[in-house]
């Protein structure tokens, strides 16, 4: 045992490897940076410059959550598609079924009959004219049999056709089932970061976002839709459900009716008007017809950033409804908040 027993180290060397071990891990840490997903803050960053990394996630994350959404929203159709091909299925197969018991019974007919000669059975019959017609009737159930034979494989082939097709929809499905999952990985690391770097600042150093501006906050409160506006009766009943769910959290993915993303908030404001939207922010800004900043009234889409990541409800005044990250609410916010990208007017 003697020779197996490991040589005993200096206490100062050891002492040095392991402070030489931990400097190395830290320098690691520290090169690695903010970037590197979860990694934590660099202390020296002021907290002016934590909120702007705070800011950066949160536009990261939602990106990828439109990203989820389009995926799941294709990933339902999918499934939609794969349940309804399915069905079809099972019904073409009672099909082939019935045609296949069709043609059994004409085959074993055929057979039970056929064990003579024609002639012979015309010579031996009592009844030549009972026989005649009996012979009539094979001619016939031979027809018959060919023609049982064509629906059996015209029914094999529908058959093999929406199976071919179900699992496309199956492999198209699956695909995106991992895409949903890449994106999923993707907001929770952005999300989580976000999480630490604001537990590093004080409530009075993190981030505030803007609500309606001072100067006129009754008139913001209560945009005018009346008929005078050019507010149609949809657009006003959008902005009153968007206005009943300020407070509501922001939790990505959901679209109500107790949580929201930022467009999941939006597809449900239509909705209850009885206007279908697309589920993500950049099919949202194709849904209905592009009208300029200076031609906005309320009901209008407002959309944000180069890539269309984030939509709001304009209400009127240069205000909007909009559901912004997780650290913040459903709530009023002026629309030069954020780098305004274009707008849509649905109804």
């Amino acid at each position: 045992m003697a020779a197996h027993r490991r040589p005993r180290q200096h206490p100062t060397r050891g002492t040095a490897a392991r402070t030489a071990v931990t400097l190395t891990l830290a320098g690691a840490a520290t090169a690695a940076g903010l970037g590197a997903g979860t990694g934590h803050a660099d202390p020296q960053r002021s907290p002016a410059e934590v909120r702007a990394e705070v800011d950066r996630l949160y536009r990261e994350a939602e990106v990828a959550t439109e990203q989820y959404n389009g995926a799941k929203e294709k990933a339902d159709a999918a499934g939609r598609r794969l349940a309804g091909l399915q069905d079809e299925a099972a019904r073409k197969e009672d099909r082939l079924n019935t045609a296949r018991e069709s043609l059994g019974a004409v085959a074993a007919a055929q057979y039970r009959a056929g064990g003579l000669d024609p002639a012979l059975q015309l010579a031996l019959s009592s009844d030549p004219g009972a026989y005649l017609d009996g012979a009539a009737f094979v001619e016939r159930a031979g027809t018959r049999q060919a023609a049982a034979v064509r629906r059996v494989r015209g029914e094999l082939r529908e058959v093999e056709q929406v199976r071919a097709t179900a699992r496309t929809e199956l492999t198209s499905l699956t695909a995106r089932r991992a895409e949903l999952g890449e994106h999923r990985e993707t907001i929770t690391a952005k999300l989580a970061e976000a999480r630490g770097l604001l537990a590093r600042l004080t409530p009075v150093e993190r981030p505030v976002e803007r609500t309606a501006p001072p100067s006129h906050p009754t008139r913001s409160a209560r945009p005018d839709l009346t008929p005078s506006s050019g507010t149609t009766s949809r657009a006003a009943a959008a902005v009153a459900y968007a206005r009943a769910k300020l407070g509501s959290p922001y939790v990505w993915g959901a679209t109500g009716p107790n949580a929201f993303d930022c467009s999941g908030l939006i597809q449900a404001a239509y909705r209850s008007a009885g206007v279908s939207l697309p589920r993500t922010t950049y099919a949202q800004i194709g849904a209905g017809h592009r009208v300029s900043r200076a031609q906005l009234r309320p009901g209008d889409l407002v959309f944000f950033y180069s890539g269309i990541s984030h939509v709001g409800l304009y209400i009127g005044n240069g205000q909007m409804i909009h559901a912004p990250n997780p650290s913040a609410p459903v709530r009023v916010a002026p629309i030069d908040q954020m780098p305004f990208a274009g707008a849509t007017r649905v109804v």
